[in-house]
């Protein structure tokens, strides 16, 4: 069960660049917020401090929390599991997945919703690198032989019920945003993005792969054991960045919605408690690959 070659390559340059782009991210700096009106008459703050500087005061708490996340959690697990996959640990290569996954989608929306920057191709290059590292971590399992590394004791139901849950979720949350944009006259709180990219690929994406993942793990296919295992990590630290991007928003008075300070963290939590259940229950089974 051993990764891909070209793993080596690709973890430990996506590591560093990673390390670049979240540290700067994050590096302090000094400046006053004003606001402005944007082409489409939206009243809307910007950032103006640091990396983010053109970003809205919002926009920049979000991203700076998914930076922090980055930094203090996705980069620890991609080290520890990378080098549990070094070893041939099923556990390990799961891990390694889920939180390529978790990369490739932070740097997918930071190549097409934050403000032109200096790190934009550093941002391109974490998408371009993570994109190839996480289909090749896909590929590198041998699907027909998944189930047999996975307990019997397995909770598929809850996992396969989270993640139904988290399809609902996101498909109502967003929908719910999106509907009222068809009123005569409406203008859509995009503030300095073009359009709802997020919304496009959680519904186009996310959403979908959840239902299939929790539909196939239920029947007992070995492409429900991967989807839902890499699903279930990846929403760990998605999960995680989310929750921190309402508090910190909250913290800067930036206005949030209740149910995503409730919400997002139950999930975060159910995707922890799960993520748990799911590592506790492989099997490293030896001469199965």
């Amino acid at each position: 069960m051993k990764s891909p070659c070209a793993l080596r390559i690709l973890v430990p340059i996506i590591t560093g660049l990673a390390l670049i782009a979240a540290g700067g991210g994050l590096y302090p700096a000094a400046g006053q917020p004003f606001s402005l009106v944007n082409f489409r008459g939206e009243d809307v703050t910007i950032n103006a401090r640091g990396l983010y500087y053109w970003d809205t005061v919002s926009s920049a708490a979000q991203m700076q929390a998914n930076d922090a996340v980055t930094l203090f959690l996705a980069l620890p697990l991609l080290g520890v599991s990378y080098r549990l996959t070094q070893k041939g640990s099923l556990r390990g290569k799961l891990l390694l997945t889920g939180t390529l996954g978790f990369i490739l989608y932070t740097y997918i929306t930071m190549c097409f919703g934050a403000a032109y920057n200096p790190f934009f191709l550093i941002y391109v290059a974490l998408f371009s690198l993570s994109l190839f590292a996480f289909v090749l971590s896909m590929m590198s399992f041998e699907i027909n032989s998944l189930t047999a590394h996975f307990s019997e004791k397995l909770p598929r139901r809850w996992i396969a019920g989270l993640l139904f849950f988290a399809a609902a979720f996101l498909s109502l949350a967003w929908l719910g945003r999106i509907a009222p944009t068809f009123m005569p006259g409406a203008v859509p709180l995009l503030e300095n993005t073009t359009s709802m990219f997020i919304q496009a690929m959680d519904l186009g994406i996310v959403v979908p792969v959840c239902i299939l993942s929790g539909v196939l793990l239920l029947r007992r296919r070995p492409w429900g054991y991967l989807l839902a295992s890499v699903g279930l990590i990846k929403f760990l630290t998605l999960g995680t960045a989310v929750s921190l991007m309402a508090l910190n928003m909250a913290r800067l008075g930036v206005p949030v919605s209740p149910v995503e300070l409730t919400i997002f963290p139950g999930m975060a939590l159910a995707g922890m408690v799960m993520t748990i259940f799911l590592l506790k229950n492989v099997k490293e089974v030896q001469g199965v690959k």
